[in-house]
Order: C-alpha cells, then sequence, then structure tokens
C-alpha cells in the first residue's frame, strides 16, 4: 500500500515541535496515526542532525517487557542522550498500566518532547484533560479528504474522483484493496471494532444489542436534528423499552470514539447558542454506504456529513443555524470569520434553489454566504449568493 504524506498534519506537528506540551495524536481507529508517527520521525531525522529519537510501538512482542510502568519510565530514561534534542514517540501508549504516571513524570522533567497515540477505547477526547498534569495539545487526525483522495490516486477528472469518494469515502485502510466488496468488507470490520470491542472495552455495556441497533440508527439518520427521547422512542418498538438516558450516554461513547462528532445548534438572530437537540455527523461517510448500503442513498444528507467533516478538518467551530423558522445547515466560525452555508444535492429546479437560498438571504449581517451543490460547473451568483460545485469547494477551488 502505498504512503501519502498527510502535509496538513506533519505542518501542524512541526509548528509544534520542541514546545513544552504532550502532543497527542487522536482519531478514530484507523485514520493512520501510526503512519503519521513515523513520517514526522523521518522528517526529524532529515533535518535536524542533532537529535534522538527514541521510538516504542507497545503493541509489539518486543516491548512486552515495558508494559509496566516502572520498566518503561528506565528504558526511555536509559535512552536519554546528553548534548542533542531528545524526542519519544509512543505508539499505542495505553498498553503500559499506569503509562500516565510515566509520562507525567517524564514531562515535568523537561528533557524530552513527547508525542504520543493509544487506542480508542482508552486515548478518547475526554480523557486529555484528566491523564496528563501537563499541559496536553490534542491533534486531531480525520481520514482522507477529498483532496488528499485526489492526490493519493492521482485523479485528473474531478466528477469520476467525486463519486468515488462518495462511495469509499475517506478511511486509508480500504484502499489497499481492489474490489469494492473486499473495501466495504474492511470499513464494516472498522466500524465494528470500535463500536462492538472499543466501546464494551472501555464502558460497562449491559446492552450489546442495543448498541449495535443505536449504531445502525446513528448510521442512516446523519445530518438530522437527534432527540434522545425520540431515539428510545423508535428503538422500544424493536426492543425491549429503552431509555432516553441510555440512548445519550452511548452516543456519548461514540463521539468520545470519533466515530460522531456533534454538532450544536446556533440562534442566528440571539446570537446564543442552543442546548438542546444536535447533529451528529459521521466521522467517515465510506461506513455509511459499507454498512447500509447504497439502495436508497439520499446524497444530499451525505453532502452535508462530507461537508460538515471537512470544516472540523479545516480547524471550524460547526453549528447549525436557526433563523427564526428556518434552518442553515451551518454556522461555521474559525477566529474572526464566520461564514453560513447551505448543501444540498440537486438544485436544478428552481423551487429547489430558492428554497436553499431564501433562509440565507435573511441574515441580514455582512458575512459571507453560500450553497454548496453537486452542480458540477464553475461558481455562479444566484441573489449574490455564490453556488459552489461540491467538489470544487472540498478541493479549496471554488473559483473554478
Amino acid at each position: 500500500m502505498d504512503i501519502l504524506k498527510r502535509k496538513q498534519y506533519l505542518n501542524r506537528l512541526a509548528t509544534l515541535k520542541d514546545s513544552s506540551d504532550i502532543k497527542i495524536i487522536t482519531g478514530i481507529r484507523r485514520a493512520g496515526k501510526s503512519i503519521l508517527l513515523n513520517s514526522f520521525m523521518e522528517y526529524i531525522s532529515k533535518n535536524f542532525e542533532k537529535s534522538n529519537i527514541i521510538y516504542l510501538d507497545l503493541s509489539l512482542l518486543k516491548n512486552e517487557h515495558l508494559l509496566n510502568y516502572r520498566s518503561l519510565n528506565d528504558f526511555v530514561i536509559s535512552h536519554y542522550v546528553d548534548g542533542v534534542s531528545n524526542y519519544l514517540f509512543i505508539d499505542e501508549v495505553q498498553l503500559c498500566s499506569g503509562f500516565e504516571r510515566v509520562i507525567n513524570s517524564l514531562h515535568s522533567e523537561r528533557k524530552f518532547d513527547i508525542y504520543l497515540t493509544g487506542s480508542n477505547a482508552f486515548l478518547m477526547s475526554s480523557d486529555l484533560a484528566t491523564l496528563f498534569t501537563g499541559r496536553a495539545i490534542e491533534i486531531a487526525m480525520f481520514p482522507f479528504s477529498f483532496s488528499e483522495f485526489c492526490e493519493y490516486f492521482n485523479y485528473s477528472e474531478i466528477s469520476t474522483a467525486f463519486e468515488n469518494y462518495v462511495d469509499i469515502g475517506g478511511m486509508p485502510g480500504c484502499y489497499q484493496y481492489r474490489s469494492r466488496t473486499e473495501q466495504k468488507n474492511y470499513l464494516r470490520g472498522v466500524f465494528e471494532t470500535v463500536l462492538m470491542r472499543d466501546l464494551l472495552e472501555r464502558h460497562t455495556i449491559q446492552n450489546k444489542l442495543l448498541l449495535q441497533r443505536l449504531g445502525e440508527f446513528m448510521l442512516s439518520n446523519i445530518s438530522n436534528l437527534t432527540s434522545f427521547r425520540t431515539i428510545a422512542n423508535i428503538l422500544s418498538t424493536q426492543l425491549q423499552r429503552v431509555n432516553h438516558k441510555t440512548i445519550g450516554d452511548y452516543i456519548s461513547y461514540m463521539v468520545d470514539a470519533f466515530l460522531f462528532y456533534k454538532t450544536n445548534r446556533y440562534d442566528i438572530q440571539g446570537k446564543s447558542y442552543l442546548a438542546t437537540i444536535e447533529k451528529y455527523y459521521l466521522v467517515d461517510h465510506g461506513f455509511r454506504s459499507a454498512i447500509l448500503g447504497t439502495k436508497n442513498m439520499d446524497y444530499g444528507r451525505v453532502y452535508e456529513n462530507i461537508v460538515a467533516i471537512e470544516l472540523y478538518r479545516r480547524g471550524y467551530e460547526v453549528y447549525v443555524g436557526k433563523l427564526y423558522q428556518n434552518e442553515i445547515d451551518f454556522v461555521a466560525i474559525k477566529n474572526d470569520e464566520k461564514v453560513y452555508i447551505q448543501v444540498s444535492d440537486d438544485i436544478s429546479r428552481p423551487d429547489t434553489l430558492s428554497r436553499e437560498i431564501s433562509p440565507l438571504l435573511k441574515i441580514k449581517d455582512g458575512y459571507p454566504k453560500m450553497v454548496i451543490a453537486n452542480t458540477k460547473h464553475h461558481k455562479t451568483l444566484q441573489e449574490g449568493i455564490p453556488i459552489i460545485d461540491i467538489a470544487h469547494w472540498l478541493l479549496g477551488k471554488e473559483e473554478e
């Protein structure tokens, strides 16, 4: 399998190099965290002569003797080299019982620049503030973007590339398989491992069938507003009575494991955040088609999911906009930048286009507004609102 240098993440790591923070690479299982570590170590080796790299993959049998925290600490200290910059990289750090004690001790000595990855069952997003006493910076890693997908497969024709990306998604591990059947078998395996092994390993979950059915429900309802009570009522018709609090707990576990991203609502008129009824976006849309199939594919919702994850990937805070009785798909905020976005599949019908544009025209502030759709055409303007092809937007080529 070919290796693509993940430039976005390598550049982020390069800017953080030699800072005093503990750098922790998080993300969905099989997104490429270990490969990123190796790429960054290669970058350091090639560009900085006075460097000592200590690398450990604790999942390897040869490192089994380091799964005790004192042994791990002694090993790292013994490999310290005076007079150079010392870099410590530990993959699958959670396999060492008491690893946080080692990391906190090493960090307090200020001798090592520390980089970690770990299994989703043990290094979830909610852990970072409690495990480490030093400042920990999270480098959130996502599956391949459409841009990376095109680069990896060397696509020159955008429409074909986008169709394939919509079908198989951005999980790089599935690219080693040539047939769609094997690619989707791989994706099903990854999703089920995170859902039915990582979460069960981490949490005391009694109702495995409920967890499985909830995972399927979440897949089929991406881009929909979500109420725990509504889900509980729906699943109660299939299973024994389901408590909405249990649904909320299980969904929060999925979010912590980076399977879904929770997106809150934002009242545009009142400029306030709304705490009730959120949307959940799947980390990679390829999981959905692999598990549920494509027979009744709702491309509008899949495109909305793709845009949501791309906005997160680009570092935006992402909200679902509410303006009176209208919904704006996304209010994306980064520093002083704000943009309002509507996402649609086919806007060739005048009534559909009007439905997408109308809520944007009601927003009275001066921030940018746009409609992203599968137009397969160059950017146009409709009542002053840019209409942008989704594939071009994903590639950062809005003007083409």
